[in-house]
């Protein structure tokens, strides 16, 4: 029977030469801490610190890059574990676990085999291959594991070396659990919130108004005018900085960003409340609030990510079936330049701002990250993400932003993960990827190797430690 074990030179060049190079550099850090500044998990797993139910709980259900695979293969997502409009699902983690693994090969050649891979025999000591003859086995495994205190979540958190952990978090939460792990004595790594004000910004959403109560809750300021709204957010970011948070982020679909006169503003706020606010008003709010964003930022040095080109929900029945980051979010087109150009001239040398830009349309790496960063002190290129979060896309993103912006003007591996024990193999995928970049340009004679060996701890360590104000 085969047998699941990955190849310690996985990701390194072939070349023999090249070869020796790059598993030197990787030698450089791959036991190095975990620094993870933008992430999907809630704090609250940590706190409770509850035993994880079962595999399919812990592994499959949560993981779009899985579930939208397995449904492109003809696999209802309810059959995954996904509550079908409120409704939890009746399939059980043995059934969901063996529909996944007897779609295993369709995994073949992309990252999620690589993280599975890495996770199952890494984390759980797993050495079958998944199908369907093996799936009851090591589903039994993983969930004899999954009993015991050594696979609970901060034995995992410190057995995956993670220094750093930041989550994602509405700017009405109470970051109760942040204050908590904070206190914990018992709990010795640093977990972040980060500001996510997303559903602030579009007076068209139907979020929209409950998300203003809750706000207004929150910082027991009304938000019945525009005004009150921007006070509370800042009362907010306040609360944020005194729980840990160094950054926020933002996802839009096009990132322009266009001030507004106050009376505007007011305006379409008033309207918005009233049911009168048009398409036109909606577009020019929130691209107004993206502004304001920037403009707070630059007071109180909160790190602003933006994450924009992402049509959310793409297929409407699965939206109102399973609700959203369930699999159907799907790339647009990106730019940068010109729609970012009033924020970068208003704040893009400001010492204060940073800004780190992320993009799902890889062809705006070349053509406008890069060179944004090569020229504002206060623009990052923020790391490859979601669908080109791939080790050919990572070597693609180097050689784009390389040429422009160098290796310091980038943001560090950023995980973006919701799936919990997927961290560690991602993070080493970035750095087996690094590792071979950089053994290119020793073996051409681009850089020495003793410089390439400082470049990767950078990379690892010093250079998302800076961006994120960690």
């Amino acid at each position: 029977m085969t047998q699941l074990t990955p190849h310690p030179d996985r990701l390194l060049p072939a070349d023999p030469t090249t070869l020796a190079i790059a598993r030197r550099l990787y030698g450089e850090v791959a036991g190095a801490p975990i620094l993870s500044p933008h992430g999907h998990v809630d704090a609250t797993l940590l706190l409770e610190n509850a035993a994880f139910r079962d595999p399919a709980e812990l592994l499959i259900t949560p993981d779009h890059y899985v579930t939208r695979l397995l449904h492109a293969h003809g696999v209802a997502l309810g059959d995954l574990g996904l509550a079908d409009r409120g409704v939890a699902s009746t399939a059980s983690g043995s059934d969901i676990w063996r529909r996944f693994a007897s779609h295993w090969h369709h995994f073949a050649g992309t990252p999620v085999r690589y993280w599975f891979e890495t996770e199952l025999h890494d984390v759980f000591g797993i050495t079958e291959v998944p199908s369907a003859d093996t799936a009851d086995s090591i589903y039994a495994q993983i969930a004899a594991k999954l009993a015991q205190p050594g696979w609970r979540p901060r034995a995992l958190f410190e057995r995956f070396n993670i220094e750093v952990l930041a989550t994602t978090d509405d700017p009405a939460d109470s970051l109760d659990a942040h204050r908590a792990l904070a206190e914990d004595p018992t709990f010795h790594g640093r977990v972040l919130p980060t500001f996510r004000a997303d559903r602030y910004m579009d007076p068209s959403a139907p979020a929209w108004r409950g998300a203003l109560t809750a706000i207004a809750e929150a910082a027991d300021i009304d938000t019945g005018t525009y005004a009150g709204l921007i006070a509370a957010l800042r009362n907010r970011r306040a609360h944020f900085i005194t729980h840990g948070a160094t950054a926020t982020d933002t996802g839009v679909l096009e990132p322009t960003a266009e001030p507004l006169p106050l009376a505007e503003a007011e305006r379409i706020h008033a309207a918005a409340l009233a049911g009168t606010a048009t398409e036109a008003d909606a577009v020019a709010y929130r691209r107004n609030m993206l502004y304001r964003y920037a403009e707070m930022a630059a007071e109180d040095g909160l790190v602003m990510q933006l994450h924009p080109g992402v049509i959310r929900g793409h297929h409407t029945p699965t939206l109102e079936r399973f609700g959203p980051d369930t699999g159907h979010d799907l790339p647009d087109q990106g730019s940068f330049t010109r729609p970012l150009r009033r924020m970068l001239q208003d704040f893009g040398t400001n010492d204060t701002f940073r800004l780190v830009l992320f993009t799902v349309d890889e062809t705006v790496f070349s053509r406008e990250i890069g060179p944004l960063a090569g020229f504002y002190p206060s623009v990052y290129a923020g790391a490859p993400w979601w669908f080109i979060d791939t080790p050919a896309a990572i070597a693609r993103y180097r050689s784009a932003v390389t040429d422009s912006a160098g290796f310091a003007k980038t943001s560090g591996f950023i995980d973006d993960t919701r799936a919990f024990c997927s961290i560690p193999a991602r993070h080493d995928m970035s750095r087996r990827a690094d590792a071979a970049f950089l053994a290119g340009l020793v073996a051409t004679h681009q850089l020495g190797e003793d410089e390439a060996a400082v470049l990767i701890r950078d990379l690892t360590d010093r250079i998302p430690r800076e961006v994120f104000r960690l």
